[in-house]
């Protein structure tokens, strides 16, 4: 019976059945919403297999990451209304030569790291990152900073930005906001 299948079971049939038919157009709404990573991972392999097929998908999804690694073709939406459209590399492109930083920092020094990188401090739980768009200046500008309040930042970490943060950038706040 249907209902008594686990949430990611109801999910990999619902894909099963919309595949029945062999359609050329298919719409998915978070179809890998309560999946554990490897069957999340095993539905990518699905739709790029289908993508390779000539087929064509409409895919909503809150996983920047999963329309990142799938999509010809993304809109960010934010209140019903597109904000921004394009290939996933052109909107991230979109935010610059940007490097962000990601380290942990004692919480009550975070206005103070705010004032010294104006408009680039984001804070997510136990990190905090700050985006540097001139990487070899901005880490000794880190670092100068760190020294300063007398502490050595822990767990850095440097990446380059990704579409959650051109949703971020582009409406202030995180998806489940």
């Amino acid at each position: 019976m249907v209902k008594e299948l686990s949430g990611g079971q109801r999910q990999r049939l619902a894909l099963a059945v919309a595949l029945l038919n062999d359609p050329e157009l298919l719409f998915l709404d978070e179809p890998t919403s309560g999946l554990d990573p490897q069957a999340r991972r095993h539905v990518w392999d699905i739709l790029r297999e289908l993508r390779s097929q000539g087929k064509t998908i409409f895919l909503t999804t809150h996983y920047m990451e999963e329309a990142e690694n799938l999509s010809d073709w993304v809109c960010i939406m934010d209140h019903g209304r597109i904000i921004a459209e394009g290939t996933p590399q052109d909107l991230v492109a979109r935010l610059g030569p940007a490097t962000f930083v990601e380290f942990q920092v004692p919480s009550a020094l975070v206005p103070a790291l705010r004032a010294r990188f104006p408009g680039r401090v984001q804070e997510n739980e136990d990190r905090t990152s700050v985006q540097l768009d001139e990487l070899g200046r901005g880490l000794a500008s880190l670092f100068s900073w760190a020294e300063e309040q007398g502490i050595s930042l822990t767990h850095v970490t440097l990446r380059q930005p990704n579409l959650e943060d051109v949703f971020l950038a582009l409406t202030g706040r995180r998806l489940r906001d």
